[in-house]
């Protein structure tokens, strides 16, 4: 694919200073620009790789103001990442090298598929399951009786969704995600052993909904572990039963929900963040990565640091005096003995 700078200015209705008519293959880092990709700067870290750089044509802010010259051509656009998103989706969008479905794959008799789908080698459409037209099946994909696929969804391969779970439209589903595992839930007894609980419940993945590489939501006891329309979860992220995810919410890797947290809308939840059952958590809610959230979040666009979670702000002041902990200590010891002598001092007179 090529497509010159002229081209990329007008889908991303920006400004062109230079060379319009060169032409691109492909994107590239600021700093590994080579001749014929395009790069960006939104970040000042990296502008002084904007005159060093050997990319051809470089998306800027329409405020940039070059130090020194630029000898790629700019585009001046509004939303530096915004533009990003939109030119990355332009050279990304590639459709699988397989179409209709596959003769190595099985689709129970019952089931309802599309007819412009595409299932790859050794997918498995059960019972009555039922997907959406457009939709894209990676191989090796487990899709369990009576689940139900959206249009326009991708399952890349690997991905396993239990029985009686629902995929709304647009979702993806990256490789090895597991969805509606059973809950983790198990009554002690008396002997010390552990009585499995069954969990009848299941999992609704509504639409627009962008799932990480090894993420497992697992299904509810009673009724649905529910994630929300435009929710983002990234990998290696672990959802309890009967948890809720609020619409637009972004969760970052190795983030933990235990069993029937609510977490609101447009909250952004840091890499390796746990929260503890049974708790609410605000819309707009921001938490910083490592946190541990121990009790529910009252109030809206709050940010919360530390294990157990404080007000972002207080964990910091709380940490300016816990890592100087060492010197105050000595400061007081220091302190101690010049009281010490001073007392002595006095009982002499």
């Amino acid at each position: 694919m090529q497509i010159s700078a002229k081209a990329i200015a007008d889908l991303l209705g920006g400004k062109i200073e230079g060379n319009p008519d060169v032409l691109i293959h492909g994107p590239s880092k600021i700093e590994e620009g080579q001749v014929g990709t395009i790069s960006f700067l939104a970040n000042p870290k990296y502008e002084h790789h904007a005159y060093s750089t050997k990319a051809s044509v470089l998306l800027v802010s329409k405020d940039f103001v070059p130090k020194a010259p630029v000898y790629a051509t700019l585009i001046r656009v509004d939303d530096v990442y915004a533009s990003v998103a939109a030119l990355l989706r332009q050279f990304g969008d590639q459709k699988p090298n397989f179409q209709g479905i596959d003769k190595d794959a099985f689709v129970e008799d019952t089931a309802e598929v599309h007819a412009e789908v595409a299932i790859g080698k050794f997918s498995i459409i059960g019972k009555n399951a039922k997907v959406g037209q457009g939709t894209i099946i990676y191989p090796q994909v487990y899709i369990d009786e009576g689940v139900v696929i959206g249009a326009n969804c991708i399952l890349y391969p690997g991905v396993k969704i239990y029985k009686g779970c629902q995929l709304g439209d647009d979702c993806i589903l990256h490789a090895n995600v597991v969805i509606g595992s059973d809950g983790f839930g198990f009554a002690p007894k008396p002997d010390g052993s552990f009585e499995k609980i069954p969990q009848l419940g299941n999992v609704i993945v509504e639409s627009k909904v962008e799932i990480g590489a090894n993420t497992v939501i697992d299904r509810a006891t009673m009724g649905s572990t529910i994630i929300k329309a435009g929710a983002k979860l990234d990998n290696l992220i672990q959802i309890a039963h009967n948890v809720e995810v609020g619409e637009n919410t972004a969760i970052a890797a190795q983030a933990g929900i235990a069993g029937s947290t609510k977490i609101g809308k447009n909250c952004l939840i840091g890499g390796q963040a746990g929260f503890v059952g049974h708790i609410q958590i605000a819309d707009g809610t921001k938490v910083q990565a490592q946190s541990g959230i121990n009790k529910s979040i009252k109030k809206e666009n709050t940010a919360i640091y530390g294990s157990p979670a404080l007000a972002y702000n207080d964990f910091l002041r709380s940490y300016a005096v816990f890592r100087n902990l060492p010197d105050l200590s000595k400061q007081i010891k220091a302190l101690q003995e010049e009281i010490k002598h001073l007392k002595a001092s006095q009982k002499a007179e």
